[in-house]
């Protein structure tokens, strides 16, 4: 009886240009957004996709061009969730100030809330953001961050809580109105 032969991972041949093409992937990166935090973040990003794509493709090894390439896509993906939070942060904006309210007093108020939603963990941050920011519903919160809609729900309570301690505390902050910062 012949046993069946073991096909090697295709995604093993990005461990062995692993160190070829690292510096080729951030450097594009870092060009594009001269932010090195970030950079970082999308190269791993692109080189997790570029496993998965490689068990997915069948035929040519992979190149630098090639994860290049993905680098892109993740690089625009990035600028469209950013892109996605701003306009949900202007939505926001453009909401009939209160009567009593200064104008400029709910200009500052929101940016203390986009600084208070960047201080966040990720993982808060994502839930209020794709809840908040980008209106979706609950269901389909809960599928972005694979998550079941119970644990989302528990997600969002946690999350809205931690945005308005956070919040509370920067009320009194200098150059928010008072003297008090965490």
């Amino acid at each position: 009886m012949k046993r069946p032969q073991v096909q090697p991972d295709p995604a093993a041949a990005l461990l062995e240009m692993y160190d070829e093409a690292l510096p080729h992937v951030y450097g594009y990166l870092l060009g594009r957004s001269g932010d090195h935090a970030l950079s970082e973040d999308l190269t791993a990003d692109t080189f997790l996709a570029a496993v998965q794509a490689a068990r997915n493709r069948s035929g040519s090894p992979p190149t630098v061009a090639w994860l290049v390439g993905i680098a892109r896509h993740k690089l625009a993906d990035h600028w469209r969730a950013i892109g996605r939070e701003r306009r949900g942060l202007e939505r926001l904006e453009q909401q009939e100030p209160r009567d009593d309210a200064d104008p400029w007093d709910v200009r500052l108020d929101m940016l203390r809330a986009r600084e208070v939603l960047a201080r966040l963990g990720e993982h808060h941050r994502a839930a209020l953001t794709l809840r908040y920011l980008d209106g979706l519903p609950v269901p389909e919160v809960a599928e972005h961050l694979d998550r079941t809609v119970h644990a989302t729900e528990a997600l969002l309570v946690r999350a809205r809580a931690a945005f308005r301690r956070e919040y509370e505390a920067t009320s009194d902050a200098p150059g928010t109105g008072g003297g008090r910062r965490r």
